[in-house]
């Protein structure tokens, strides 16, 4: 069943009154909202990816700045924010979520990409980049990985995978606060429990953890693993910026500007007062960097 949030969950969202659409991604509406350039005469676009359990709310504090530079354009991912919601947790799977990303980049015919992503947007966004190169001009991975299988997740991603897959009560906005540097105020808590009313409207996030591929043999793998051969050759500019505070993705930094070949070619540097939600602990910065980069390239 696929069940939709009401749009009185999404009024009065603190300085996010962008205008949404809605694309249909298969048998559900994949919604997003857009700033800056029109698609007619836009010289950069930036596709900015959210992870878990956000959605584009996430974006907030760098769209003015990167609006200013082109286009910008936030979808909300299956599951998330004011896109569909399948209730059976068995509808998610990796193949599901980049199947539908895909479709949605598809059908707003997007080329010229600057891939913003962080998280699951990394998972998902750098996998299409490497699959369809001639669409994305440059990417900026944050706070994120390419899990093959092979790879060891630190302990505290697994407590925290169990706990949202098997929680009694699973509070959102306390997740979202959990993995900030700094303190959030209410109502952009309330902002990120917005998309969720009710345990039904949760299957999303409580299933996103646990798609991560911890062997070779799960579901996934294969695709990141090939994303990772792909990108190994990739040669447009590469940009990784990462939260330093972040306990369960700042590891995986350091892989990151090795995998991919042009990301030594940019600074190497740290968001200093920032953890797994860099883009709520230092947006503006971020997106000073962003379009930094995007001009120097």
């Amino acid at each position: 069943m696929v069940i939709r949030t009401s749009e009185e969950r999404f009024e009065e969202l603190p300085e996010f009154d962008y205008d949404h659409d809605y694309v249909d991604v298969g048998d559900v509406r994949m919604a997003s909202v857009e700033a800056g350039q029109s698609a007619d005469d836009a010289d950069e676009t930036f596709l900015c990816l959210h992870g878990e359990p956000t959605w584009s709310f996430l974006y907030r504090k760098m769209i003015p700045t990167l609006a200013e530079r082109g286009r910008v354009v936030a979808p909300d991912f299956i599951g998330f924010g004011r896109s569909d919601k399948y209730e059976d947790r068995d509808a998610y799977t990796v193949e599901m979520h980049y199947e539908t990303l895909q479709t949605f980049v598809t059908e707003l015919e997007l080329t010229n990409i600057t891939l913003v992503c962080q998280d699951w947007g990394g998972l998902l966004g750098l996998a299409l980049a490497a699959d369809e190169p001639e669409r994305f001009a440059r990417l900026v991975p944050m706070n994120t990985v390419l899990p093959d299988g092979t790879q060891e997740m630190p302990e505290i991603w697994h407590r925290f995978a169990e706990t949202v897959a098997t929680a009694e009560e699973l509070d959102v906005g306390r997740i979202v606060q959990n993995g900030c540097y700094n303190d959030l105020p209410a109502d952009v808590l309330e902002a990120y429990r917005a998309p969720f009313p009710d345990e039904r409207s949760l299957a999303g996030v409580r299933t996103f953890p646990g798609l991560v591929p911890q062997s070779p043999d799960e579901p996934g793998a294969d695709r990141f693993a090939e994303a990772r051969e792909r990108l190994a050759d990739w040669e447009k500019p590469a940009f990784v910026l990462f939260g330093k505070n972040d306990p369960i993705m700042s590891g995986f930094r350091d892989s990151m500007r090795e995998l991919i070949p042009t990301a030594s070619d940019q600074p190497d540097v740290w968001i200093d007062e920032a953890a797994h939600f860099l883009q709520e602990d230092a947006g503006e910065e971020i997106a000073e960097r962003i379009v930094a980069f995007v001009d120097r390239t």
